[in-house]
């Protein structure tokens, strides 16, 4: 049976493929008749472009009012013809089909990949950011607690430091400046008397230092009267204090800086 179908579907284009052979000859004799033709026309170009404009209207509607007329009249022959071609055609559409099933599935798979990909990227950001913030959470409080812990150890430090330095003045102090002392002429049985109304160097230099960190836009000390002289100008002469430019009374530190 499909043997017999094989031979009727070669029998039907073999016949199909005579008769437009046979068309194709009807059509380039016409053409050469039509060349042919023109060579005879008058030799005037606009006369020659009237007539073939006329005579292209005039075909126009003669094959306007024609109906077209198939080339075989045999039924089985176009049956099988366009059996041909449609089993062609349906062999090329599957073909398509396959192609884009493929690309499809290709397409699919290359979806799934990059949605797992996307999934996998999107959980490695939600961790960066939450350790990110957790880090910077961290770093802000430690970055205040290292603040108040290095303030906090610099100033027992500089107590500790102060503390030693006032230590040793006093030592020095001590051992190299004697308390104020002056004669008293009416005390008969002491030649030397103190006046416990003076404070000592090491005061007055407390004060002064003092004055220089708790106000140092006036770190000028009044001289009163518990301030020993031979100490106020022994700190002057030798440069560790400066008198005010307009009160001798006032006294400040020498800046050594």
């Amino acid at each position: 049976m499909a043997e017999m179908l094989d031979t009727q579907a070669l029998t039907a284009h073999a016949v199909l493929l005579n008769q437009c052979e046979e068309q194709f000859d009807l059509l380039k004799k016409l053409q050469n008749e039509i060349i042919l033709s023109e060579q005879d026309c008058c030799e005037n170009p606009p006369d020659q472009s009237i007539n073939r404009l006329m005579t292209t209207a005039a075909e126009l509607k003669q094959w306007a009012a024609m109906e077209p007329n198939l080339l075989a009249e045999n039924s089985d022959i176009l049956l099988q013809a366009g059996k041909e071609e449609m089993l062609k055609l349906c062999s090329q559409l599957e073909m398509i089909v396959l192609c884009y099933e493929a690309k499809r599935d290709k397409l699919k798979e290359t979806k799934e990949l990059e949605q797992k990909w996307l999934e996998e990227k999107t959980q490695m950001l939600e961790a960066a950011t939450d350790n990110i913030k957790r880090l910077q959470m961290e770093r802000d409080k430690l970055s205040v607690n290292s603040v108040l812990k290095d303030t906090k150890d610099k100033i027992h430090k500089m107590k500790l430091y102060q503390e030693r330095l006032m230590e040793s003045l006093g030592e020095i102090l001590e051992k190299h400046v004697p308390p104020p002392q002056i004669e008293n002429k009416k005390m008969k049985n002491s030649a030397e008397g103190v006046n416990e109304e003076y404070i000592s160097l090491r005061d007055i230099l407390e004060l002064l230092m003092n004055k220089v960190l708790t106000t140092p836009h006036d770190p000028y000390v009044d001289i009163d009267a518990t301030f020993w002289p031979p100490y106020i100008e022994m700190l002057l002469r030798y440069g560790i204090a400066i008198r005010h430019q307009e009160n001798n009374f006032k006294i400040r530190l020498e800046p050594f800086y």
